[in-house]
């Protein structure tokens, strides 16, 4: 029976490219945690009051929860809504509520991968062990 070493070797190396490239591609990304506060707030926030009548803080998850959360892209299980969190990120989502929506407007031409970014940027540098705990008064 032949060593798996050289299988290992081989996916270590496979895993280290792509955590590479990655990083490179995301690095090009810089995030703009102001705009994503206010994306998060006018968007996300009026939202979420819409539909359930109160509001999700960042302050209300750790930032461990909150990258946990936004890496899974799990918005929604019941069905009642979009269960993609980037779904509501992407232009064409802003492209739909614009006219009700004065930042949906505001960022409708922003790339979806850098209003992702704002947004993370925001939500994770505002959870509740940050050192700057944001509402969304």
């Amino acid at each position: 029976m032949g060593s798996s070493k050289p299988f290992l070797a081989g996916f270590t190396l496979a895993a280290l490219l792509f955590s590479v490239i990655g990083d490179a591609f995301a690095a090009d990304i810089k995030a703009n945690k102001k705009r994503g506060q206010v994306y998060y707030r006018m968007v996300c926030t009026a939202c979420h009051v819409d539909m359930t009548g109160s509001s999700i803080p960042p302050s209300g998850f750790t930032m461990a929860e909150w990258r946990a959360y936004l890496d899974a892209d799990k918005h929604d299980a019941s069905g009642r809504t979009n269960p993609s969190v980037r779904y509501y990120l992407q232009q064409t989502y802003r492209e739909s509520i614009k006219d009700e929506n004065k930042a949906a407007k505001k960022f409708l031409k922003l790339p979806n991968e850098q209003l992702y970014a704002d947004v993370y940027q925001f939500a994770v540098n505002g959870a509740k062990d940050s050192d700057t705990p944001a509402t969304c008064n």
